[in-house]
């Protein structure tokens, strides 16, 4: 996931900022939450872990979905994915990722709130009056995620501490040792997330001591990436490539208008209304190139990247069908990149200025996230 992190928002503190931010009171969230939950969830059944959660990424309600220590997971598990996600877009470790689930559960149940003790915000009881941005910034997931990272990162040898020390290096709560009841909690629910992100552990060590390794994560990308047809040329369909006999009909009518693109310059801000035409203006950007293929298939997009990764339904990065949207660059919450999965391990996609829309395998493909807009 080398890279993603380029594309987030980078905000300059003072060190005397800095100094002040880490310091954070309990919430009224913590109180309760100690008080209503004792003991630490131990002896979880990972891979029942595993499938509940997918269910959720993959579209379900929630309603029935049964995870010991979650009683909201259709709200509980997308913002543990956000977290993930944030993780891997800034290349924190693992652990890192434990920690910063075990955190938000303990301080919010995973919930973005709109209050707390004192002024208390969101999924990590972030405080505006000391330092941790504006009312409006914390309650923004990705924010959130990206500033507990940025302070867990500054603590000196947090890699070697418990995740409940960890956590507390960070947040200063007034229950220093609640963070612990959660953390076999947080480590399935960071493995079960990891797989829905191809090569999520790929610069992970093989072995950690502290927690098991998300390596597997490889596993979860669609059964073809793509390889078998060699080298694409730029602009081409790759020899022996038809669009799966199973595919929707309004994704096969998307695809192959897509299709009819292919060799069309990038250009940014373009309508992909006229892309063989003299008019730059008229030809594609990747999300534009989204939302007239799917047009043209008499299926309604918005128009930019960052709002078609909220249309239709998520699902999994191992369960894609031709027409699938797939999102990439920046987080999962806010991806900088769109294209469509066509089956057979192949991607549609307006890459970026200078470059025809072209096919690629999706081995190339860091995927942030999927929907399903049929």
């Amino acid at each position: 996931m080398k890279g993603i992190a380029a594309g987030i928002g980078v905000v300059a503190f003072s060190p005397l900022l800095l100094a002040g931010a880490t310091m954070m009171m309990a919430s009224s969230s913590e109180a309760a939450t100690t008080a209503s939950f004792s003991g630490c969830l131990t002896g979880l059944d990972t891979a029942e872990v595993t499938k509940e959660v997918t269910k959720i990424l993959d579209g379900a309600s929630g309603k029935d979905i049964h995870i010991q220590g979650l009683d909201l997971p259709a709200e509980q598990i997308p913002n543990a994915q956000t977290i993930v996600a944030t993780g891997l877009s800034l290349d924190v470790p693992k652990k890192g990722q434990i920690v910063a689930i075990a955190t938000a559960m303990q301080e919010s149940r995973l919930r973005n709130l709109n209050s707390g003790d004192r002024d208390s915000l969101g999924l990590f009881q972030q405080r505006p009056s000391q330092g941790w941005g504006t009312a409006q910034q914390i309650r923004d997931p990705v924010y959130a995620s990206e500033q507990f990272y940025k302070r867990l990162l500054k603590v000196d040898g947090w890699q070697q501490m418990k995740v409940t020390q960890a956590a507390q290096a960070v947040q200063r709560s007034g229950y220093p040792d609640a963070y612990a009841q959660w953390e076999d909690l947080a480590a399935a629910l960071q493995k079960a997330i990891a797989k829905t992100f191809p090569n999520a552990g790929k610069d992970e060590p093989a072995k950690d001591k502290n927690t098991e390794s998300a390596s597997g994560a490889v596993s979860c990308v669609p059964d073809k990436d793509g390889t078998s047809f060699g080298r694409i040329p730029e602009g081409s369909v790759p020899k022996g490539y038809k669009i799966p006999k199973d595919a929707d009909p309004k994704a096969r009518a998307a695809i192959e208008w897509a299709m009819h693109q292919l060799g069309t310059l990038y250009q940014w801000g373009g309508s992909c209304t006229d892309s063989h035409g003299p008019d730059p203006m008229k030809h594609c950007d990747c999300s534009s190139l989204m939302q007239q293929a799917y047009a043209h298939a008499d299926v309604k997009l918005t128009r930019t990247t960052y709002t078609q990764v909220n249309e239709g339904k998520a699902v999994s990065a191992k369960n894609l069908k031709p027409g699938d949207l797939i999102f990439s660059r920046g987080t999962a919450a806010r991806p900088e990149h769109v294209g469509m999965y066509m089956g057979e391990g192949l991607v549609i996609e307006a890459p970026r200025t200078s470059k025809p829309t072209r096919i690629t395998p999706i081995k190339d493909w860091d995927i942030l996230a999927a929907r399903r807009v049929l």
